[in-house]
């Protein structure tokens, strides 16, 4: 019956699209531009290759935003989304990396590799691939002055591998996962601590006591206001918000005194604030002559973790999970040139179609990046079209811990089921393995979440089950496994599973170095490797049945991290 009742209670949340009755249009603590409120927008055009914001948010939960019924106050985002179009059937990955290196290249992270398998690790000598032809180097070859604020996380061990070797113009932000909003500092274990907040390839000593959101907020107002708003820009602005440590400036934890949840309370006041920041940043396309061509693409990297104030609430899992909660994202286009707004989009996206999408728009060359995973999806976000993805491989994981009950037998003899993969092709849905934690995580609203909460919606059986299908048109919240019923379809999408492990390059998942340790770099995170190091490195790929138990221990350690 508890189960019914929260289920009712989601759908009138989803429902519950009203726009909160703050003034879009009132100055912020975060602004330090202002716009003319008499300024008219020009007419759409495509005359001129237009301007490309793209803003990525970490950690944010699918139910925490406004216009999601959340109870966390995101005017801005509101604002932008019903005024542009909101995705609706939008995909992420399940954690920070695979989502980036996506965002950046367009593939799927089988087809990277070295990100295939959980995120990079400060101390690895690993980074995004450098045969990889980047999204922001595509932007460059088509004339884009390109610029990158915030969080990198691909990896940075050698020069060759920071975002100002790869495509961006200029950078300001972190090259690790995450790091304190004042300080900037980062631990990777008990006394691995060191700086990172870095300006180009130099480490920033001087902005050490800034709190983030705010301070690459205003990057961007330097950057629109140094720029002219006649050649097209392209920034990335890479959210640290809504990441742990839950940090916040004290006028807007006030906001949200009255929510008994600390852990809830802290991540409202980050979501708010990091809205604020967006507004903004639009508020300086405008001053600056930018906004009348330009195209907003607003995005979360992952799905939002339940034990730090986030909420995914009413689908299915959490950050770091293959369920719904942990792969079906926030997002929208906000731009004066679509053709079709005000509207939500049903059509099927991914994160690697923006690469060609972008690219596309930029009028940029992507006959010489063959074997894209990504589709160019601007005809089904601007007029309405059907879009030209009908599915979506989410990773095919074979590091990650097999599950007890799977076997070959189990995949009708063409796929180990204990190996974690997930699929969707139309409106099925296939999950193989451990896909994570498959709880449905309430909003955290009581003092002592989870407590008695978390029984509610806690998943009791199916703890023997290697295999799971679902509608996830009609079962959005993955509530009705139909895998007994239909193995037709579970056999259809196995056999897209190995047809994509076909294609899968090899996991490359190195030890960390303790040469990565700050203490050996001035106190900061940063490039460390040596040219013999890398050549030694690179020069020997060793195969993962030869991986000693000392490092299969260190890959062990991340899933229960995560």
């Amino acid at each position: 019956m508890a189960v019914y009742a929260l289920t009712g209670f989601s759908l009138v949340s989803l429902l519950s699209f009203g726009y909160l009755s703050w003034d879009w249009m009132k100055p912020s603590l975060v602004a330090d531009v202002a716009m003319d409120p008499m300024e008219k927008s020009l007419p759409p055009t495509f005359s001129r290759p237009p301007h490309i914001i793209f803003i990525l948010t970490d950690d944010q939960g699918y139910h925490d935003v406004g216009y999601h019924g959340s109870d966390i106050q995101t005017p801005t985002l509101d604002r932008l989304a019903a005024e542009g179009v909101k995705l609706e059937n939008y995909y992420i990955q399940p954690i920070c990396t695979p989502s980036r290196s996506q965002l950046i290249t367009g593939r799927y992270q089988i087809h990277t590799g070295r990100l295939q398998h959980s995120i990079t690790r400060p101390r690895q000598p690993n980074c995004l691939p450098l045969d990889q032809v980047t999204l922001p180097q595509k932007l460059q070859e088509a004339g884009y002055s390109t610029h990158m604020v915030g969080k990198w996380h691909l990896g940075f061990y050698k020069k060759e591998c920071l975002p100002t070797r790869r495509g961006f113009d200029t950078f300001l932000g972190s090259l690790t996962g995450n790091v304190d909003y004042y300080t900037y500092d980062n631990c990777d274990g008990p006394g691995v601590c060191g700086y990172d907040l870095h300006e180009g390839e130099d480490v920033a000593w001087d902005q050490s006591g800034k709190y983030s959101t705010f301070l690459y907020a205003q990057r961007v107002s330097k950057i629109l206001a140094s720029h002219s708003p006649k050649d097209p820009i392209f920034i990335y602005v890479a959210f640290q918000a809504v990441h742990t440590p839950l940090q916040s400036p004290k006028e807007y934890i006030y906001r949200y005194r009255s929510m008994g949840n600390v852990a809830r309370r802290k991540y409202a006041a980050m979501v708010t604030c990091m809205d604020e920041a967006v507004k903004n940043i639009t508020w300086a396309l405008k001053k600056y002559g930018y906004y009348d061509n330009s195209v907003i693409v607003f995005s979360t990297d992952n799905g939002g973790q339940t034990f730090s104030g986030g909420s995914n609430w009413p689908l299915r899992g959490r950050k770091g999970t293959y369920w719904e909660g942990g792969v079906r994202g926030i997002g929208f286009v906000h731009s004066p040139l679509i053709k079709r707004k005000r509207r939500t989009s049903w059509a099927l996206v991914h994160i690697t179609d923006w690469y060609p999408t972008l690219v596309s728009l930029a009028r940029g060359n992507l006959s010489n990046v063959p074997g894209l995973d990504g589709y160019d999806v601007w005809p089904a976000i601007s007029e309405g079209k059907e879009s030209p993805r009908t599915e979506i491989l989410h990773n095919i994981d074979p590091l990650y811990n097999h599950a007890k009950y799977g076997s070959l037998e189990d995949g009708f003899g063409i796929w180990n089921t204990a190996v974690q993969a997930s699929i969707r092709v139309r409106e099925w849905k296939l999950l193989t393995g451990d896909p994570g934690y498959s709880d449905w995580i309430p909003p955290q609203t009581l003092t002592n979440f989870p407590g008695s909460w978390w029984n509610l919606e806690r998943l009791t059986d199916g703890l023997r089950k290697s295999v799971w299908l679902f509608n996830i048109t009609a079962d959005p919240y993955e509530r009705y496994d139909l895998s007994d019923q239909r193995p037709d379809v579970v056999r259809t999408l196995l056999m897209r599973l190995v047809h994509y492990n076909q294609t899968a390059i090899p996991v490359r998942y190195p030890a960390e170095n303790p040469r990565a340790h700050p203490d050996f770099n001035g106190g900061a995170w940063g490039p460390w490797a040596s040219e013999d190091d890398v050549e030694e490195w690179e020069g020997i790929e060793e195969p993962l049945k030869s991986r000693n138990k000392k490092k299969k221990c260190k890959i062990c350690k991340l899933r229960s991290f995560f």
